[in-house]
């Protein structure tokens, strides 16, 4: 019996994380095959950012509903509703031709982004206390669906055409979703849930949200997934605009960050699980930090009026310095992905479906705000590096919120320590007197 178990247990992680990963895939497809729609259709930087995040706005909102749900009716069967759903607006992006029928189709595609909520529910009703993180790291690292976009939708694109990537795309999830429904089982949660008179009201679902630390995880959730994800749909056409590199090079040099920031998750996970989660954050956010600061520098040319003659010095950031900085912040972002989550469990192991959906949605929505803002701040500035400008400001924000919430909670602490210890000695005193 123990060794059919853990057999089921590794059979729902293993499909969980293999549909995230074609789901993922697609929830990012338009970071490649848009940069082809940019140029069919002249689109502006601010366009180019909407037609892009759009997917993910939908993916974002979808989350918390997706979370209400599957604590309801488990989230196995969800998935496999979801994903032959999803199939059909991935064919009509393969068949629009304006710029607001593209934008439709990809709002339908962006629902397979609320697969991760159903995931992470199923994943951690599988998984014991003492391995949650590393779970949960090894389910998140269907991030690699990103890299797998950034490699294999432009070998499409220069074999078939940019049209055929969404059908290859919908053949390939429809695939792997009747293979995880034919190798897995309904969750032990879904199952117990069964034995119970009625499912719970959906105001004591919804109660736990009034916790502001909840919101306060989304917000570090915010950078580290939806910065994340915005970068990976920015960076292919910011190598393509800002150093001149053809489509092909600029998706091979964006797998340099999707790929460690996916994979990293796991170590994430396992490093969560042993050190903690929180000293796991605070060292993302300070690396990150250090990178985002030489990122925001934008090309300079100086003068320095000599003696005989000007001489001018420019100073601009070499791709290789630029790739090599991105994929350590990647790195760090997989880590914190990882680390949210595993506190997130900390506080809120039974509640992982509404609150890990409501911190997903935080993150997914930082997906469609943040390549939006990309595009708004360089229309207005007019300065490419602005996008990381944008993610430095955030990033502080986040650190001031992070201090601040562990400041209280300290103080707090110590507050009920001192009334437990006064009331224990008052009980001692009365007892002895």
């Amino acid at each position: 019996m123990y060794s059919n178990d853990k057999q089921q247990q590794l059979s729902a992680l293993i499909m969980s994380t293999l549909l995230f990963a074609a789901c993922f895939a697609a929830w990012t497809l338009v970071s490649v095959i848009g940069v082809q729609i940019k140029n069919e259709l002249q689109l502006t930087e601010t366009q180019f950012g909407i037609l892009v995040a759009a997917p993910i706005l939908t993916g974002a909102l979808a989350r918390l509903p997706m979370g209400i749900m599957a604590e309801r009716w488990g989230g196995r069967r969800l998935m496999l509703i979801l994903v032959f759903a999803v199939c059909i607006p991935l064919y009509m992006m393969s068949i629009a031709e304006t710029y607001w029928q593209y934008v439709i189709a990809g709002l339908g595609v962006g629902l397979v982004g609320s697969s991760f909520t159903l995931g992470i529910h199923y994943v951690s009703s599988w998984s014991s206390r003492e391995t949650q993180g590393l779970a949960m790291g090894v389910f998140g690292a269907g991030n690699l669906g990103a890299a797998i976009t950034n490699l294999i939708a432009p070998l499409i694109i220069i074999a078939y055409g940019w049209r055929m990537a969404p059908s290859v795309y919908a053949f390939i999830l429809i695939t792997l979703a009747l293979l995880f429904w034919l190798l897995t089982q309904d969750d032990p949660q879904h199952n117990s849930r069964r034995t119970q008179p009625k499912p719970p009201l959906l105001k004591q679902q919804l109660r736990v949200l009034l916790d502001l630390r909840v919101w306060r995880f989304g917000l570090y959730y915010f950078f580290v997934f939806g910065g994340y994800v915005a970068l990976a749909l920015w960076l292919p056409d910011y190598y393509v605009t800002h150093y001149g590199l053809d489509l092909k090079s600029a998706s091979f040099l964006t797998l340099l960050f999707t790929v460690p920031g996916a994979l990293t998750r796991i170590i994430g996970g396992w490093c969560a699980d042993r050190i903690g989660a929180r000293r796991v954050n605070w060292t993302v956010f300070w690396t990150c930090l250090v990178c985002l600061f030489f990122l925001s520098y934008p090309p300079t040319t100086m003068t320095v009026h000599g003696i005989d003659k000007d001489i001018t010095i420019l100073v601009e950031m070499p791709v290789w310095l630029f790739t090599v900085l991105v994929m350590v912040m990647g790195i760090a972002m997989g880590f914190g992905k990882a680390s949210v989550f595993r506190i997130v469990y900390d506080y809120y192991p039974d509640r992982m479906g509404v609150v890990g959906g409501a911190v997903g949605v935080l993150g997914a929505i930082g997906g469609f705000v943040l390549p939006i803002c990309f595009g708004l701040v360089a229309d207005i500035l007019g300065v490419r590096s602005s996008c990381f400008m944008l993610l430095y400001g955030l990033l502080a924000f986040c650190m001031f919120a992070m201090y601040y919430g562990i400041s209280v909670e300290d103080r707090r602490r110590r507050l009920q320590d001192a009334i437990r210890n006064n009331f224990l000695k008052d009980n001692q005193n009365v007892r002895e007197g």
